[in-house]
This record gives structure tokens, C-alpha cells and sequence, in this order.
């Protein structure tokens, strides 16, 4: 029996020594945002085959959202407030390896592959996204504390109307596009406003978007693995 409750014992060691080690991998200043706050709805799109390019991003290599240490803390106060109104977020992405902006810039190379775009940029050329700024050979994901994501019913799960897709190359993106329903535009509104109220600053031309103010890394652009 001694032997058993041993055996136990070091089967539970074992496995939070390989928990810890698995969180140390990451670079001081970083955290697995699921251990910053447990019920958050995560759905990585670059971890899968829905997203613009139609294939998993190259240094996605696991369903682990990664955000500094920093924003996660503030959008775990922005997850409490939302609780609080019976809404929830989803997360589509936080932090980004270079690998993967340099994966996005190779795609937007090849005019060829326009798989994706009848749902993510029907009415903009493919050879216009450098141009437009749609797709870049920089970017925020990568410093750690920009953040993707939507709001959810806390009843149903569904996700709220927004006027469009996540990552939907087009004017209809920009947070204050004008031909929208008035429940769209509220649902934006109510987004934006409890993500500046806890410290994060939008990117106008697209409403999921946000990153924190004082990030804590503003000049550094990260290359490790999503792992």
C-alpha cells in the first residue's frame, strides 16, 4: 500500500515538474494566458486551416494562447467585467512569431493561391495587400502584447454579430464603418469600450484588434514557437 501511495506521489511530481518546465520554456515576461485566467474561450485561427491563407501558419505548432505577462493580466480584468455582464471573450490570436508574419508576407506574394478569398478579401486584389496595409513585414502580434478577438453570449456561446469575420480584408472592418446594423454597432461599442477601460488602444481599420498601452516589450519583435 506504501509503495502504491509512493508511486502516486512521484507520478503527481512528475507531472508538475513537466508542467513547470513547460511554462519555463517561455522567455521571462511571457505566460500561457489559459494558466492568467482558465475559462477563456480560445480558438487559434493560424493553428488550422480557417484563416485567410487556408493552411496552418508556420511556427503555430500547439493550441496555446501567448500573451505577455502584462496584457494578460489586463484582459484578465477585462474578462471579469464581461462575466460580470454574462458576456464572454474568444481569442483568436495573441502573440505571433516572426516565422509566421514571414509566412503571411510569402503568401501574399504568390498571386496564384487565392483559395481564401471569396470569404476573407472578396473585394480587395490580392496584389494590393502590402499596399493597403493588410498584410505587413512587421508586426504587433509579435512584441507579445497585441491581441485578436470577438465577444461571445454567455448563454448560447455564439459569437456576437460584428458585421464581419475576424481578419476580413475590406473597409467593412474599420471599427467605425457607417453601414452597419445598429446591433453591429453596439456590439462593437460594447468591445471597445471595456478593452480601453483596462488599458488596451484599438487598431481603427480592424475591430478585433487591440494592443496593450505601455506594452511591455515595444521595440522587440519575437521569433519564438506558438508550443
Amino acid at each position: 500500500m506504501r509503495k502504491n501511495i509512493f508511486q502516486k506521489v512521484q507520478c503527481i511530481l512528475w507531472f508538475q515538474c513537466i508542467c513547470f518546465f513547460a511554462s519555463a520554456q517561455l522567455p521571462e515576461g511571457f505566460v500561457y494566458v489559459k494558466e492568467a485566467i482558465p475559462d477563456i474561450e480560445v480558438s487559434l485561427s493560424y493553428f488550422g486551416t480557417e484563416n485567410f491563407v487556408g493552411d496552418t501558419i508556420n511556427g503555430y505548432r500547439a493550441h496555446k494562447l501567448i500573451l505577455s505577462s502584462a496584457s494578460a493580466k489586463a484582459l484578465a480584468k477585462v474578462h471579469a467585467e464581461l462575466q460580470s455582464k454574462n458576456l464572454c471573450l474568444l481569442v483568436f490570436d495573441g502573440y505571433r512569431p516572426q516565422t509566421a508574419v514571414n509566412h503571411f508576407v510569402n503568401w501574399a506574394k504568390d498571386l496564384n493561391d487565392t483559395l481564401q478569398k471569396s470569404k476573407f478579401y472578396p473585394k480587395v486584389e490580392k496584389r494590393y495587400l502590402f499596399r493597403d496595409g493588410y498584410i505587413a513585414s512587421r508586426s504587433g502580434h509579435s512584441r507579445g502584447s497585441t491581441i485578436d478577438l470577438t465577444l461571445i453570449d454567455g448563454n448560447t456561446g455564439k459569437q456576437l454579430d460584428m458585421g464581419t469575420p475576424f481578419d476580413f480584408f475590406g473597409l467593412e472592418s474599420a471599427v467605425n464603418y457607417k453601414e452597419l446594423s445598429l446591433e453591429q454597432k453596439s456590439n462593437r461599442a460594447i468591445l471597445q469600450h471595456v478593452m480601453q477601460k483596462h488599458g488596451f488602444r484599438n487598431y481603427p481599420q480592424e475591430w478585433w484588434h487591440f494592443t496593450l498601452r505601455n506594452e511591455p516589450f515595444p521595440d522587440t519583435y519575437f521569433d519564438f514557437f506558438v508550443e
